[in-house]
């Protein structure tokens, strides 16, 4: 360092802080009539941590910041880092609004910008803790801190992680350059989603993750086993979701900082050496590198040649990437393997890192055992874990897709049960008991086939006398097909038959279902949707049920209906309504649900009375739910499903009014790699259908996303999709709000009955996101995975473009549903494009 080139109030500065006595050379408040000037220093109570100016390395431009009070500046936040000062004549100080307010001369550079009871009614004081606070002197109340706004570095108290309140989110990045601390490109989130884990990112890439939290550590930091030296904490409640570590010595100088390369590390202050040591670093070696070895692939680093396998049951998708030593293109399963129903289970990769959470389900309320029989129970189900590892382990994880991001450990690391067929299983166990011979082996298999096929058989022929005996009783004809023939026409038939083979869908006779309801009577009907009657029923054994009785004249047909109960008995997600059963009749067809207590979304929040039982947060949580829902259909299914009919009254609410997606007579199942498809039969609801499958029969994902983001404006408006508006009777909600938005006045279309419930800048980017769906282009629009990320962040959102709005005519012959909504087909819809403002 040239100190010849530092003026002289740096080296005063410097003198202050090691060569006076602390209480004495300084303060730790700043007051109304007692700034800060550079060169001036606030020393905390106990002299832990100093603020002032500083100019980084072979720089000339001045921040501020704090460090902690040793020999060695080693500056771990800095609160101007985007807005630098060229000279030294800045001044921070309190304005005449209470108001924290960086500035030189007449020119403001930052401003904490909160509100203020009265004027000249805060001070701001540096706790010993490191964090800068600004308080309200009438309440003693924190209305600003430094916490918030973390630079580059955690240190003890400091939080990462979403506050669910307020949607505000808290996360590190690194410095521009060793000479800038302005925002970098590096960044550590605490990702909420799933089970929420760290994630270090270089711009948008992961580098690393941590691994969920299992009750005592992050699954991927095994070395927090050894910590003696702190303890980590965290939360993940309704009121937020963050982490946080404390000090067992507070004397000793620790942080955690990203640094320009990429890299997470642990630096601990030594004393006696008189620098900082660094104890701790990731990614450590090549498999904590995010997805090293690609899809079902699992990295070992103890493996001298090759880190990179691929998971029980899977092959290189790129046998010659693979020989040279390339394991990112990943695994897929072994070529013939079935797993679903045919004899498959699990195999343990032990001391494992668990792969992503983030897509992961997540039960706290479900043990281990029941996890694996869930698990199994369910096509799509690619492999389960413990979420806490304490005693016996406990809570679920699983997975319904490709693992992604699995490693080993040589200790610390997890149980992991990952999805196998039949072969694998028993090459498994011949492996790890070591005592069956291979021609044992083939016997033990031929037995076992043996064994299945006299099963099945026999299943077959007992349900086949049973349901012949029904028939004979009852008169009810049973469709004994097998369920992917009941999708012949649609895409993706042949996966559906390749993986969804379904063991639990009930049939249920006339005369059950007749006696549950009462013989159908009005006094236990919940509603008429647009296919049919709903009715509510009780089984004999006392559980409740919902009937969905198919119309005789209804639009959907046999094969329609068929569709829903093959696709729903298939699915299952905590968003998604679960199917118990059906009911084929020669004269009528029946779906039996799951009863929820609070029936559809629509009669709530277009009811008058009933909307104020939903504030925002409730709202929130709904639009999240069905966010959730939705993404699962369109990713997370072994099957890529788009449901075409996605609106109020098909969200049905349980009693905690968790919402449920239901009614999927329209959904089509998409092939692995398919992404979109058409029809010559467009059928939906007025209002939420997409423009190019209204116009063109045109249908993909984002023709779900699209009907999401009028959904979601009608949640936050509880005004319907064709309401009518005096100023323009021709414009939807959509229009309106684009309007409004266009206005810079879209609060003023949000329900009146939220009141103070909501915080301003949290609805309005709900309405942003839902703008962004209803965006005229397919290809502007975001995916359901980018809503739930933008939904559960704070980061920038696009400027939405002009949405494509659907004229409100009124048509002969039309076809309402229960809440009035129509169904159109093709010849009865027109599409109006509207300029904006």
């Amino acid at each position: 360092m040239k100190s010849d080139m530092r003026p002289l109030n740096m080296f005063l500065q410097y003198l202050l802080l090691f060569l006076m006595p602390p209480l004495c050379s300084s303060t730790d408040t700043i007051t109304p009539n007692q700034p800060i000037r550079d060169g001036d220093l606030l020393v905390s109570k106990q002299s832990r941590f100093a603020l002032g100016f500083f100019s980084p390395r072979n720089s000339t431009l001045r921040y501020i910041g704090v460090w902690y009070n040793i020999r060695e500046q080693n500056v771990v936040w800095v609160l101007n880092r985007d807005h630098p000062i060229n000279d030294t004549s800045g001044v921070l100080s309190i304005n005449t609004i209470g108001n924290l307010l960086l500035h030189r001369g007449n020119t403001h550079v930052w401003s904490t910008n909160v509100s203020i009871s009265s004027a000249n009614a805060t001070v701001a004081q540096l706790l010993d803790t490191g964090n800068l606070v600004l308080i309200q002197n009438d309440d003693n109340r924190v209305v600003w801190q430094g916490f918030d706004y973390p630079t580059d570095s955690l240190i003890p108290y400091m939080k990462l992680g979403l506050d669910r309140r307020t949607g505000f989110n808290r996360f590190l990045t690194s410095w521009k350059s060793p000479t800038d601390p302005g925002t970098g490109k590096n960044s550590l989130r605490l990702n909420a989603s799933g089970s929420p884990q760290l994630l270090l990112y270089q711009g948008s890439e992961p580098l690393w993750r941590s691994g969920n939290w299992n009750g005592f550590r992050w699954s991927g930091v095994p070395t927090m086993m050894h910590a003696t030296t702190f303890h980590a904490s965290f939360l993940n409640n309704q009121d937020e979701i963050s982490y946080m570590y404390f000090l067992v010595n507070l004397w000793i100088p620790r942080t955690l900082t990203i640094d320009l390369d990429g890299y997470l590390q642990l630096n601990t202050w030594q004393e006696t050496e008189g620098k900082w040591i660094n104890s701790w670093t990731v990614p450590t070696d090549r498999c904590d590198r995010y997805s090293l070895c690609g899809l079902n692939g699992n990295c070992d680093n103890s493996r001298a040649e090759f880190e990179c396998t691929c998971l029980a049951g899977f092959e290189p998708k790129s046998p010659r990437d693979w020989f040279l030593k390339d394991g990112s293109a990943g695994c897929l399963r072994k070529e013939g393997a079935k797993v679903c129903g045919n004899g498959e289970g699990f195999v343990k990769v032990e001391g494992a890192k668990p792969p992503d959470t983030s897509v992961a389900r997540v039960n706290m309320n479900m043990s281990l055992e029941a996890c694996r029989e869930g698990c199994l129970k369910e096509c799509s189900c690619s492999g389960y874990a413990a979420a806490n590892v304490s005693g016996s382990g406990s809570g679920c994880l699983s997975w319904h897709g490709d693992l992604v991001d699995t490693r080993v450990f040589p200790e610390g690391g997890q149980d992991l049960y990952v999805r196998v067929d039949a072969i694998t299983l028993a090459e498994n166990q011949k492996q790890s008991k070591g005592f069956l011979a291979k021609k044992g082996m083939m016997a033990v298999l031929v037995m076992g086939a043996t064994v299945i096929m006299v099963l099945l058989v026999s299943t077959f022929w007992f349900l086949r006398k049973k349901m012949k005996g029904r028939e004979r009783q009852n008169k009810v004809l049973y469709n004994s097909r097998p369920a992917a023939t009941w999708l012949q026409d649609s895409p993706g038939a042949k996966e559906h038959d390749e993986s969804t083979t379904n063991y639990e869908l009930q049939f249920f006779d006339l005369n059950t279902i007749a006696a549950a309801t009462n013989n159908f009577s009005s006094e236990n009907k919940l509603g008429r949707g647009g296919f049919g009657s709903v009715y509510k029923g009780q089984l004999s054994n006392g559980q409740e049920i919902a009937v969905k009785k198919l119309s005789k004249d209804s639009g959907q047909g046999k094969e329609e209906f068929k569709n829903e109960a093959t696709l729903i008995a298939k699915l299952q997600h905590v968003n998604l309504v679960r199917l118990l059963g059906c009911c084929i009749t020669e004269e009528e067809n029946m779906l039996v649900y799951e009863y929820l207590s609070n029936k559809s979304l629509d009669s709530f929040i277009f009811d008058e009375t009933k909307k104020s039982l939903l504030d925002w947060r409730k709202r929130f949580e709904i639009i999240v739910g069905i966010a959730r829902g939705i993404l699962y259909l369109h990713e997370d299914s072994r099957l890529r499903i788009i449901h075409r009919d996605l609106k109020a009254s098909n969200v049905l609410l349980n009693a905690e009014m968790l919402p449920k997606i239901s009614d999927f007579g329209l959904a089509r199942i998409f092939e692995g790699n398919q992404m979109e498809g058409n029809t010559n039969r467009v059928v939906g609801t007025y209002g939420y259908m997409s423009p190019e499958y209204a116009m063109e029969g045109l249908f993909s994902t984002k023709s779900d996303v699209y009907s999401f983001g009028v959904l979601l404006l009608e949640i936050i408006t509880w005004r319907k999709n064709n309401t009518y508006y005096q100023d323009n009777i021709s414009t939807s909600l959509v229009g309106n709000v684009w309007n409004l938005w266009e206005e810079d006045k879209a609060l003023d279309i949000i329900d009146p009955s939220l009141e103070k419930s909501y915080l301003a800048d949290e609805v309005l980017r709900c309405i942003q996101i839902g703008l962004l769906c209803v965006q005229e282009f397919v290809t502007d629009r975001p995916t359901m995975l980018t809503i739930i990320f933008m939904l559960g962040n704070n980061s920038a959102l696009p400027f939405p473009k002009q949405p494509a709005f659907i004229s409100k005519t009124t048509h002969k012959g039309e076809d309402l549903s229960s809440s009035g909504e129509r169904l159109l087909s093709i010849s009865n819809v027109t599409m109006t494009v509207l300029q904006p403002r």
